[in-house]
């Protein structure tokens, strides 16, 4: 997050102005905005909308990708389950939103994994509703790595925009911003991740196809200028995780919940096989 973003989405313009392409069935007024929470984190501190209802059957967690944020979660998913009934809650993971990174921490993929997963069982001490994991683009792979590792029955279902195991070829190919990306960079991270090296932020614009967040050409305007979202740096060492994260349970074993793929026709990002 940088640093001189604002503490609260209410004082924040950038979701308003994307929000304007939306359908107007899908934009917040004062009204309908969320409730914004901040929940501490190994001294981080995370920032969460939250729909509360008390009532709901069930919650849905929803977890942005590696270009957007948990605001802009709430706007495509958060605000219309929340018209229907369910309790939502949108997150925005460490550097990324409005959450605030713990001075001098440089996290990595494995840290916004674990948050998840101890976000899960905090929710958990609150009431014994099951929950369901949905995550957009990058986030829909992190659904997947949460259930692996989340003790079982933590989780009623994932939720998945895309499921993108970058330690496939084709996909680093195909969701990096260019091929030599792809196949250089991704090395050259491995080897400096460890070192003082692996500190270093780097626009994600350059290293994933954040061109391809939205087909509007105008709205992509509004992500490049958001430093919460697709305008955002992240360190190497968060790059060579992502990267290279290996799941507790392999695709192949996994029988912990069900898993519902949701991705778009239209979508550019990634590929569907």
């Amino acid at each position: 997050m940088n640093n001189t973003a604002p503490a609260h989405y209410r004082d924040q313009q950038a979701w308003r102005d994307l929000q304007q392409f939306l359908p107007e069935r899908l934009r917040l007024t004062d009204d309908t905005e969320p409730e914004e929470e901040f929940w501490n984190w190994r001294g981080h501190r995370v920032h969460l909308d939250r729909y509360p209802n008390p009532d709901a059957n069930a919650k849905v967690v929803l977890h942005h990708g590696v270009g957007t944020n948990g605001r802009q979660m709430t706007l495509i998913l958060g605000a219309p389950l929340a018209q229907r009934g369910f309790e939502t809650v949108a997150l925005d993971n460490l550097g990324y939103g409005l959450t605030q990174v713990k001075p001098g921490a440089t996290p990595s993929y494995d840290d916004w994994v674990d948050l998840v997963v101890d976000f899960l069982a905090y929710e958990q001490s609150r009431d014994d509703r099951p929950i369901v994991l949905s995550g957009l683009s990058a986030g829909g792979m992190l659904t997947y790595h949460v259930a692996a590792k989340a003790p079982r029955g933590a989780l009623r279902g994932i939720v998945g925009m895309t499921f993108l195991d970058q330690r496939n070829q084709q996909v680093r190919d195909e969701s990096s911003h260019d091929l030599l990306t792809a196949r250089l960079g991704a090395p050259f991270m491995g080897l400096a991740a460890g070192t003082p090296a692996g500190r270093p932020k780097y626009p994600m614009s350059l290293a994933g196809k954040i061109s391809a967040l939205t087909n509007n050409p105008d709205a992509m305007k509004v992500f490049m200028a958001d430093r919460s979202s697709a305008a955002n740096w992240v360190s190497v060492r968060f790059l060579d995780r992502y990267l290279n994260y290996a799941p507790v349970v392999e695709p192949a074993d996994f029988d912990a919940c069900p898993v519902l793929l949701t991705q778009p026709v239209e979508d550019r990002w990634s590929p569907t096989t």
